[in-house]
């Protein structure tokens, strides 16, 4: 009876340690993707930051990622505004600094992306 707690809970033990393993693994080559988009960007963070917040001037960037989309790589922010809870997003093209796109979500719309 034992025994078989004992091989129950080393197989246990070592399932959840291999997953772990996967999940920094995921997390590396997250970071290596990232990394290289971040060297192809020929603009940097800030300054298409401050490109996107002509869209939204009173606004505050929520948050900002580098990212391929549509074969296009691109700055994009989520901008929060005054008196709304609504969300600008924009996107600027991280080789030329210009803007892709301008849209407004909805906070519906917010929380069915964060899912």
């Amino acid at each position: 009876m034992k025994s078989t707690i004992i091989i129950r809970s080393l197989a246990v033990l070592t399932l959840m340690a291999g997953l772990g393993v996967f999940s920094a693994s995921a997390a590396d080559t997250a970071k290596k993707d990232n990394d290289e988009l971040l060297a192809q960007a020929q603009v940097s963070k800030q300054d298409a930051q401050k490109t996107a917040l002509t869209k939204a001037p009173m606004g505050t960037v929520k948050e900002g990622e580098i990212e391929m989309e549509k074969g296009l790589l691109i700055w994009s922010f989520d901008i929060s505004t005054p008196n709304t809870k609504d969300i600008t997003e924009v996107a600027v093209n991280a080789k030329t600094g210009k803007i892709v796109s301008v849209a407004i979500e909805k906070v519906k719309d917010e929380a069915k992306e964060a899912k």
